[in-house]
């Protein structure tokens, strides 16, 4: 079992979409990441009908990798639906997790995310994100 293998079958685990209640609805998205230290952590969309509390799996991933080892990078990523990403299924984040995901560590712009499954085919998180506005205050971070 090659780690791309081992993501995709600990984030199916999660995959069961339910209501939560009438406004909520949650784990029709899902998402495994592998952190730095190889551990891995996954998450889940939760969508709720007044937009504040919504959330997407990657960020639920990221959230909870923070939470329970403190750590911010990523080395690989593959969300999706009720099938992997590929020719027929999306696997790449939207643009507010492509956010947090460098505004939590700029080394995040080296992650791989799974954009084809059966292909293993990859992009960095860089090349989603190629003229992004932060690079300036990492710099400035770096000075001081």
């Amino acid at each position: 079992m090659d780690i791309w293998e081992k993501l995709y079958e600990t984030a199916k685990k999660e995959y069961h979409p339910e209501d939560v209640s009438p406004f909520i609805t949650a784990h029709h998205v899902t998402c495994a990441i592998e952190a730095e230290n190889g551990q891995i952590f996954t998450g889940f969309c939760i969508e709720g009908c007044s937009g504040v509390m919504n959330l997407c799996a990657e960020r639920v991933a990221a959230l909870r990798m923070y939470a329970d080892s403190g750590q911010t990078v990523v080395k690989r990523m593959i969300a999706f639906r009720d099938m992997p990403p590929g020719e027929n299924a999306s696997g790449t984040p939207c643009g507010a997790c492509r956010e947090f995901f460098l505004q939590l560590d700029k080394r995040n712009k080296d992650m791989e995310i799974m954009i084809d499954y059966d292909k293993r085919k990859t992009v960095s998180l860089i090349d989603l994100l190629p003229e992004w506005w932060g690079w300036e205050r990492y710099e400035a971070q770096d000075k001081n």
